[in-house]
């Protein structure tokens, strides 16, 4: 992965202000790709260019998405930062350093996502997510302003990913996408189902297992066929 590969969303951002110091942070560290989901106000574009400074280029290629599953539907890993641990949400979260050498050693557009400024994101916009990430802070005060968090695991990234040395190689494997993740994940339960597994509740819980699987795991197209075929095969064989 290269640093062109990360994209930056913001999810349901309430200040515009915010939003322009997000795109300083951004370019600060050779980073450019942001979207936008859902802003809880109208983003007033005088504010964003205010702060963005001589960032201006990053709000002015920014993507405007409703939802965070368009936006990172094209993905072939998303990230999700939060503090808060629970039934629904992650188990194990990352630090900003781990990310960074995850994404390095991972191909494909890779979605670090942010949270609102007072609520940071729900547990809907987690499950969404196949990996968790937090900032270790102070637990007396842990609450960070968004573009400094998006300012620290920026430049953790860049920092990371400068340090090694890019090599653009023959025949490395290109991951597949949320979509076609989601696709595959539909085939498994599916063929779970026509045998009679899901006779209790819980194939939510055991989807959103197999979605972050197949993510962290970054199976290629190939592999995905493979796979669809042989649950596929399992249905079949059971009807």
């Amino acid at each position: 992965m290269q640093l062109l590969d990360i994209v930056v969303v913001l999810s349901r951002p309430a200040e515009s202000g915010n939003v322009g110091a997000v795109c300083r942070a951004m370019k600060n560290m050779g980073l450019s790709r942001l979207r936008i989901v859902s802003p809880e106000a109208p983003l007033v574009d005088e504010q964003i260019r205010a702060r963005a400074v001589h960032a201006t280029d990053v709000w002015e290629g920014a993507e405007l998405y409703s939802t965070l599953k368009d936006a990172i539907a094209d993905c072939a890993l998303v990230i999700g930062t939060t503090g808060r641990r629970g039934k629904k949400r992650k188990h194990v979260s990352m630090t900003p350093e781990e990310v960074a050498e995850f994404c390095y050693t991972h191909p494909g557009p890779a979605a670090i996502v942010f949270g609102n400024e007072r609520t940071g994101l729900d547990s809907d916009e987690i499950a969404l997510c196949n990996l968790a990430s937090h900032i270790p802070v102070d637990e007396a005060f842990p609450s960070l302003n968004l573009s400094h968090a998006v300012q620290v695991y920026t430049y953790v990234i860049h920092r990371y990913f400068t340090s090694c040395e890019l090599k653009d190689t023959q025949g490395t494997w290109k991951p597949v996408s949320q979509n076609e993740i989601e696709s595959l994940v539909k085939t498994v339960t599916d063929s779970l189902a026509s045998i009679g597994f899901y006779k209790q509740a819980g194939r939510d819980l055991q989807e959103r297992f197999f979605r972050d699987l197949f993510a962290r795991s970054g199976i290629t197209k190939e592999e995905q066929d493979y796979l669809a075929g042989i649950f596929k095969k399992i249905g079949k064989l059971a009807n």
